[in-house]
Parts: structure tokens; sequence; C-alpha cells
């Protein structure tokens, strides 16, 4: 296992909040490997601080692989309201601008392939979650 993956698996279960961000934020590169999964999912549904949520999502929504993508559809099937609102949040900060302004073409072009490819998954909670944020970044106007 690299280091750098080593060291953010053990920083994501520290009682910091900010050091689950940071784990949060070296993890999303990682989406693909089991063991950071795992521990992705958790750290977007955690029970603790909304920041590690929203703030994971965000990393794992500008990572946009297909298996960065998965990790928040799977987060949204186990999220209550308020983690919903905060995996949406994370989302919607990945998709703008510096100067505030949505980069419309990044969430049409790049989640909406990813969503759509997403949309044959094997596991329900998946496509149910793509399909979601699908209609976060505009998919549904057809």
């Amino acid at each position: 296992m690299r280091s750098g993956l080593a060291a953010a698996l053990a920083e994501a279960s520290s009682p910091s909040w900010a050091q689950r961000v940071r784990a949060g934020r070296a993890l999303a590169g990682f989406a693909g490997s089991p063991e950071a999964a795992e521990v992705l999912v958790r750290l977007l549904l955690d029970a603790e601080d909304t920041a590690v949520t929203r703030q994971t999502a965000e990393a794992l929504a500008q990572v946009g692989t297909v298996a960065a993508i998965r990790l928040i559809a799977l987060a949204i099937a186990g999220a209550d309201d308020s983690r919903f609102d905060w995996l949406q949040a994370g989302v919607y900060d990945a998709l703008v601008e510096p100067d505030g302004v949505p980069d419309l073409v990044a969430a049409w072009v790049g989640l909406e392939a990813v969503c759509a490819q997403l949309a044959r998954d094997p596991e329900e909670a998946v496509r149910r979650g793509a399909a979601e944020i699908s209609a976060w970044t505009g998919g549904t106007r057809r």
C-alpha cells in the first residue's frame, strides 16, 4: 500500500473533523481502491461533522471518475436529509469556477457522462444515486 494512501486511511479515523476532511480529499484520488472506497463512503456520511461530508463529496466530484461518482451515488442511498443536502452542496462546489459562476459545461459533459454509465450499474442504490446527481447537474433537462 502506498504511504500516502496508508496515511490518509489512518487519518480518516481521527476524532478531528479537519483531519477527516484532509483524509477525504487525499483519498478521493484513490476512489477505485477497495480500501479507500469503503472509507470514503463512511466519510461522505460522517455522523460528526457536515464539513467532512461536503468536502469529501467536492473532492470526489472534482476527480470525476466513474469510481469517484459511484461513491457519491452510494452515499446518497444511505444519507439522511441533512447529509443529502451536504452531498449536493459538495457536488455543486466542485462545479463552480473560482469566481463563483457554475461551470455548466463540466456539469453537463463530465458528470452527465459518468451518470449515464452509472445508470447501468448492477446496484439499484447506485442507479438511484446517479439519477439524483444527474438531476442536480441539469441532466433531466432533455
